[in-house]
């Protein structure tokens, strides 16, 4: 029998598809104890997100014969922003993701998300809870989730000998370049900070705990408030969860203030149309919608990721049964 033969089985073994289907249940049980209600939004809107380094999946739709371009969820951040803002309360949803040419040993552009939001639920609150669903799903592994809660500014302090918040574009490539890192990203300070945390800091982040980190630099803030630290610099409300170098969860204090939000997607598009990306759709229903929506936090969780961590693997081919090289 040839090789190819087999290009029909998937990449992952029985054992992570039932390790899947059993996660399923932990989660739906672990919401259903909390009176958290699940829900479905479309996975297909006529907006998406201005991100400059996200990509949407464009595709033609036609509705009522005439076709227009539209994308397919990279969150379903933006409609159950809408939910809320209708009065449902807590809600949760588990849903298929996808995000251009994103492929790698972390990475398929097509992957699955959980993601909830908790109406008068702090950031500290969510973080809370957040450990008793990976305590839940990885008890077998870690026994009682502890995290350790770390500011982005310090990790980079701890790491690099550098606060992020108040290093200068120069700054920035001279600690690039003192790392090894010697790349021209030109004037893009967030490029070289993000470079700099893809290669020092994230690498090194949750191995003797999971760690929440906090606090990011404002220019991250996304759809998240911006807010001051205890050092009286401003900062983005938002963490994000890591566990043995991989980034598992992101979660905002939610921003509720349409106009500046709008110039956030606006700013976005500016920003894209200068490196020659495409321009994207503001959602118009989320910017009607969010005064209406109560103050709460949310957070997207990588289920995929979650299952590597569960079940001790490394690449994300061995725990999806087809990524797209084989779809």
């Amino acid at each position: 029998m040839s090789q190819n033969m087999k290009t029909y089985q998937p990449t992952c073994s029985i054992e992570a598809l039932k390790a899947r289907a059993a996660m399923y249940q932990k989660i739906r049980q672990f919401f259903a104890e909390r009176d958290v209600m699940e829900v479905e939004t479309p996975i297909l809107s006529q907006a998406g997100v201005t991100d400059v380094h996200l990509a949407s999946v464009q595709v033609q739709r036609h509705i009522h014969g005439k076709s227009s371009t539209q994308y397919l969820q990279t969150s379903p951040e933006f409609p159950m922003k809408r939910l809320l803002a209708s009065g449902s309360g807590p809600i949760y949803q588990i849903c298929k993701v996808f995000r251009d040419d994103e492929h790698g040993r972390k990475h398929n552009s097509e992957f699955t998300m959980l993601e909830w939001y908790r109406p008068a639920l702090d950031l500290k609150g969510l973080m809370h809870e957040t450990a008793d669903l990976l305590e839940n799903c990885l008890a077998h592994r870690f026994g009682e989730i502890r995290p350790i809660i770390l500011s982005y500014k310090h990790a980079f302090q701890d790491r690099l000998e550098i606060n992020p918040l108040q290093a200068t574009l120069k700054q920035l490539k001279d600690t690039a370049n003192r790392v090894g890192l010697n790349l021209d990203l030109g004037d893009d300070r967030l490029g070289y900070m993000d470079l700099l945390f893809s290669h020092f800091v994230e690498p090194s982040l949750g191995f003797d705990a999971p760690v929440f980190l906090t606090d990011f630099p404002p220019e991250m803030a996304s759809l998240a408030k911006v807010k001051t630290d205890q050092d009286g610099e401003l900062v983005a409300a938002r963490f994000e969860v890591y566990i043995e170098g991989l980034e598992l969860a992101n979660a905002y204090d939610e921003l509720l203030d349409a106009d500046v939000l709008a110039s956030r997607f606006e700013a976005d598009n500016m920003q894209r149309a200068e490196q020659g990306l495409p321009v994207i759709p503001t959602d118009q229903h989320l910017l009607a919608a969010l005064p209406k929506m109560p103050e709460c936090s949310g957070i997207a969780l990588g289920i995929d990721r979650l299952l590597m961590v569960a079940m001790n693997q490394v690449k994300i081919d061995q725990v999806i049964a087809f990524p797209a090289e084989i779809a």
